[in-house]
């Protein structure tokens, strides 16, 4: 990677990695894009630009301007926010793909976008998700996830390109304020310990789900861009995971460094039906054994950080 074009740069991902990758790869060489420009660490570090993903033609014209060899397309509705917009989430998740392929495939560009545990559905085994295994979810995202999943596919099967991708689970970051996934709960969690100590889940208690923190998500796609593609048999949906967790265990985590935290339950039915088609637990085997993926951060180390970061971010103390 030495020209880096990242779409959705503002997103809960892009925000930290657009500025993760200007420290490996250098400031300039990173050219972070979205379809509106806001106050950001990705806007102020280095180049940015406004692009609308769905229009194929002005990527394309971006990426060639800017001697990009490697496209990071992360722009995408959602989970909760898709389900509630389907047709915008079709338009925008999967038009907006194909267009990141085309200028992959006519300038040659590596190219990496991430999939999601909502590839999978209610038929899926829910412990210990094989890497390979049915996938019949039941949203929008789901879909968009499953069919991305099978377009990065056949544009590398047919047309070369060097299409990579990660199934995410969960994703929490004191960086970014959550953004409209079935997931969210997990950040929403740590940022109401230090503002109220207290939260109210709209995921039920015993509902466990696949998490990661961000610092790992991050540097899982370094590595995965980077590794060898000789030893690369799955390409765009390695299964990556660091915990499985409910409500609960999060709240027993926070409670060793904010012994009064409480957690109570407003359970969202749409956001805990989407939960409940989800895996369990994922087997991250494959990824382990074909790029050496290695997660740093389990649940009570992510806690600690979680906290302090935030506490520091909203200048609170007293919460350890």
């Amino acid at each position: 990677m030495k020209k880096i074009l990242i779409t959705g740069a503002l997103g809960q991902i892009g925000s930290e990695l657009t500025c993760h990758m200007r420290e490996i790869y250098g400031l300039e060489q990173v050219i972070a894009t979205d379809i509106r420009k806001g106050a950001n660490t990705a806007v102020e570090s280095g180049p940015f630009e406004i692009l609308d993903v769905t229009d194929a033609q002005a990527m394309y014209d971006m990426a060639k301007k800017h001697h990009v060899d490697t496209i990071i397309h992360l722009a995408a509705l959602l989970s909760a926010t898709a389900e509630a917009k389907p047709l915008l989430a079709w338009n925008l998740n999967m038009g907006g793909l194909v267009n990141a392929l085309e200028v992959s495939k006519e300038l040659g560009c590596q190219f990496f976008t991430p999939s999601s545990i909502g590839a999978f559905g209610p038929s899926t085994p829910k412990t210990k998700t094989p890497q390979n295994t049915i996938q019949r979810p039941t949203t929008m995202y789901g879909v968009n996830k499953v069919s991305g999943e099978l377009l990065c596919d056949y544009y590398y099967q047919k047309f070369g390109v060097d299409t990579r991708g990660l199934r995410f689970p969960g994703l929490i970051s004191y960086v970014t304020p959550p953004g409209g996934g079935t997931t969210d709960y997990a950040v929403e969690i740590y940022y109401q310990a230090i503002r109220q100590k207290a939260y109210t889940s709209y995921i039920d208690k015993g509902t466990y789900m696949d998490m990661m923190y961000m610092p790992d998500a991050l540097q899982a796609i370094i590595c995965l861009m980077e590794a060898d593609p000789a030893y690369l048999k799955h390409r765009n949906a390695y299964n990556v995971s660091a915990m499985s967790i409910d409500p609960e265990a999060i709240a027993t985590s926070i409670r060793k460094v904010i012994p009064d935290f409480e957690l109570s339950y407003q359970v969202d039915p749409i956001r805990q039906s989407i939960a409940e088609s989800w895996p369990d637990s994922l087997d991250c085997t494959i990824a382990t054994e074909e790029w050496g993926f290695n997660p740093l951060y389990d649940l009570d180390r992510m806690t600690v950080e979680m906290l302090g970061k935030l506490s520091e971010k909203y200048s609170l103390v007293g919460t350890s």
